[in-house]
């Protein structure tokens, strides 16, 4: 599937700034976790409205970045292109 193109300058941010940085600047804390193999990651908004991420331990550095800026981009309502099939974002 080929993913639609980003047109902002929100999506463009959320796409290309360094993840640590991204992160710092939304004040989101993240804790990495043993997990079951098939997690890649998880985000809880606190009551106060900050971002809690759960790392996966030992899951690939690259699927992290692509999960994080996914799970910001949602918290922040923000459009960014699709995720890879393999992957999906679920909101409870």
């Amino acid at each position: 599937m080929l993913a639609r193109p980003v047109k902002s300058a929100a999506a463009d941010h959320l796409l290309d700034a360094p993840l640590d940085e991204l992160l710092a600047e939304h004040g989101v804390d993240v804790s990495t976790l043993e997990t079951d193999p098939g997690f890649t990651g998880g985000a809880y908004v606190r009551a106060d409205g900050s971002l809690l991420f759960v790392r996966p331990a030992g899951r690939p550095d690259a699927e992290w970045e692509m999960m994080a800026r996914a799970m910001l981009g949602r918290a922040l309502r923000v459009p960014l292109p699709d995720l890879p099939d393999l992957y999906e974002l679920t909101e409870l």
